[in-house]
């Protein structure tokens, strides 16, 4: 399925010179002079290289066609995360690899999308937010502004977020995963 340059996405599976590339980062250039351009830094699926490659903004690119099916994550043995398929209860085992923008909010029991090319699994969509507790931050400093002063906190998975100052320890928040950023309260 061709895409246009511009619709690229963190997540996508872009098939570049007959290889499967994940994209990691994207970034839309606009120059003062000539014509923009997607900056997008992907990793080979098979081998794990990066690379960074420049795409013109009317170029357009092969994205993979992947069959998604809904699976629950049912836990974790070492490097190996275990799904179950929640419509035949077929499991499959996924690497830490595959999961590394997955892992900060994956708990046991989440029902998250998992992507097949040609029956091989190869990404693992996180829903656009989760709710998580909050087990440890700091306190809040009298004084401080709550405008624009953040402070450091831990996930009940072990991630690391900045939440404002009213925020307490023990509190469910709800979290976007696309940039690890807290949205509000639960």
């Amino acid at each position: 399925m061709q895409i246009n340059s511009t619709s690229i996405r963190v997540g996508h599976v872009l098939e570049v010179d007959n290889i499967l590339w994940r994209v990691m980062k994207t970034q839309h250039v606009t120059p003062g002079k000539g014509v923009a351009c997607m900056q997008v830094e992907m990793r080979n699926i098979e081998t794990g290289n990066k690379t960074n490659k420049r795409f013109n903004s009317t170029e357009r690119v092969e994205r993979a066609v992947l069959s998604q099916v809904k699976m629950q994550y049912l836990y974790c043995d070492g490097d190996n995360y275990h799904f179950m398929n929640t419509e035949t209860y077929d499991q499959i085992t996924l690497t830490k690899d595959m999961l590394e923008n997955a892992l900060p909010y994956l708990l046991p029991e989440m029902e998250v999308v998992v992507e097949f090319h040609e029956e091989r699994p190869l990404n693992v969509q996180m829903p656009k937010t989760v709710i998580l507790e909050l087990v440890e931050c700091d306190a809040a400093i009298k004084g401080q502004t709550a405008t624009s002063s953040y402070k450091p906190g831990k996930l009940e998975t072990g991630a690391s977020i900045m939440v404002p100052p009213f925020v307490e320890s023990g509190i469910k928040i709800k979290v976007n995963t696309d940039n690890g950023e807290y949205i509000e309260r639960a």
